[in-house]
């Protein structure tokens, strides 16, 4: 029974002492867009070496292997900075370590510029990754924790258009300042939006449900205060908080908590869609495309036009994923949009294997497949890829698998990127398409046996849903985990 001295009977007083900001809507807005700038900073500092490489190569006369090892230390270092920064993000908060890593941001972009041989750059590269894998893992969590359940969807998908912004950004720079600026000012651009993002996130809100957990409920509401416009709102969010935490078991905490087999369905739906989001090729195709399109015969100036309609694609279509996934949902997002991913690898492969020229049939064929392989690819599974780390876990174990989550996308994404052109060597650039696309058929088939549909739960609901079991999908009617609980 609750008694008057009992956190649960102090609830209506912590949060009827509350400030509600009448600016609320706004603050969570400015929140996620700050936040998600670090999608940016990822998506322009993975995404510049695309036409950046060309120019390395030649300052540097690397070889393949060095081409490979250039292009991804930064992935080398974004497993390494998922998992370490997992740990800042439980200890220090969400916010705090957003500030930590956009102050390595900034350090590894101009340690990349400054580099004076390819020995240095690969370094600087790896330390730079710490920042980009720090941030998949905390802004997604920060995001999410922020946002009210009816718009978790939209708001952690800005960190995906944040992304593809990034990328488009680079592609930009690759194509028009690359014989203007060179290649270092083009990496040493990233530090300014960092140290922006650095500075800002000092007077933005912290993560209502890391401070329940650490600071208590009371300063929890005062936070919810700044992003909530409703005391009802505020009221029944701090009492789920609050009833999550009262089961909260020391077993359950860190990485132990993986291991239960309660939560065992959220470790092996978060953990196969986070392998199949960067297994499935896009990464293959934002880092390589220029290359691929030369060595198949096409200029070095058509490739990189290439290059940006890819990037153009990939802006648009995570851009829509963001304002429909709700509306639409995660599963059923990546079962529609998947088989068209396979379909277009397949008319890539064979169009490669019949070897165009530029300017023939053939090579517009090559390009309408790529684009296509970008719409479904990164409307479908992207959208979903980081928002599943950010909303499937509890709270007990929250830190530790985003870290886990976070190491995965960039584990996978490191395999694919520095095997790529050794796989093209083996396979032929046909047989490479075809393979890529064998996977993304395994990605359809892992989502409709093993990914229920998480769209308009909140974060306290698919809790509930993963210790009452029901936790799965149900397969042909894709239902929601609030139907389930």
């Amino acid at each position: 029974m609750t008694t008057p001295n009992s956190p649960a009977a102090s609830l209506p007083s912590a949060v009827n002492s509350v400030d509600i900001s009448p600016n609320a809507d706004r603050t969570l807005w400015i929140a996620t867009i700050v936040a998600a700038i670090c999608g940016g900073l990822y998506g322009y500092d993975t995404g510049i070496i695309s036409g950046a490489l060309l120019l390395i190569t030649r300052d540097f006369h690397l070889s393949i292997t060095q081409q490979e090892w250039v292009a991804s230390a930064i992935l080398a270092g974004a497993a390494v900075g998922a998992i370490g920064f997992g740990w800042s993000s439980e200890k220090f908060g969400r916010r705090a370590t957003v500030i930590f890593v956009t102050m390595v941001f900034v350090i590894g972009s101009l340690a990349c510029a400054f580099a004076p041989d390819v020995t240095a750059l690969i370094s600087a590269r790896f330390f730079l990754g710490l920042a980009v894998g720090g941030s998949t893992q905390v802004v997604p969590t920060y995001i999410s924790e922020l946002a009210p359940h009816h718009r978790r969807g939209n708001l952690v998908t800005m960190f995906n258009v944040a992304i593809g912004v990034g990328i488009l950004l680079a592609n930009i720079a690759g194509l028009l300042m690359r014989d203007q600026w060179g290649w270092r000012p083009m990496v040493a651009a990233a530090a300014l939006p960092a140290a922006f993002v650095c500075i800002t996130m000092f007077f933005l809100p912290k993560s209502p449900r890391w401070t329940a957990r650490n600071e208590g409920l009371g300063e929890a509401a005062e936070q919810l205060g700044r992003i909530r416009s409703s005391r009802e709102v505020i009221r029944r969010e701090v009492r789920e908080i609050h009833s999550n935490m009262q089961r909260i078991d020391t077993k359950e905490k860190g990485w132990k908590g993986l291991t239960l087999p309660w939560v065992r369905p959220a470790v092996i739906a978060a953990l196969g869609v986070a392998f199949f989001t960067q297994a499935g090729g896009l990464e293959m195709m934002i880092y390589y495309t220029p290359t691929f399109l030369t060595d198949a015969g096409f200029g070095p100036e058509w490739s990189l036009w290439a290059s940006l309609g890819v990037a153009i694609v990939y802006c648009i279509m995570t851009l829509l994923g963001c304002l429909f996934v709700d509306r639409i949902g995660r599963r059923r997002l990546m079962l529609i949009m998947g088989p068209g991913a396979v379909v277009s690898l397949i008319g890539l492969g064979i169009c490669f294997a019949l070897h165009p020229t530029a300017g023939s049939v053939g090579s517009y064929a090559v390009l309408a497949f790529l684009l296509l392989f970008m719409l479904f690819n990164s409307g479908g599974i992207q959208v979903v890829g980081w928002l599943t780390g950010a909303e499937m876990f509890p709270l007990p174990m929250r830190g530790a698998a985003t870290s886990a989550h976070a190491a995965v996308l960039w584990g996978s994404n490191l395999v694919v990127t520095a095997t790529t052109l050794q796989l093209v060597q083996f396979l032929t650039l046909g047989g490479t398409m075809w393979f890529y696309a064998a996977i993304n058929l395994a990605s359809v088939i892992f989502v409709w046996f093993l990914v229920p549909e998480t769209a308009g739960a909140s974060l306290e609901n698919i809790e509930t849903a993963l210790r009452r079991g029901t936790f799965r999908p149900h397969i042909g009617q894709s239902p929601r985990i609030l139907d389930n609980i």
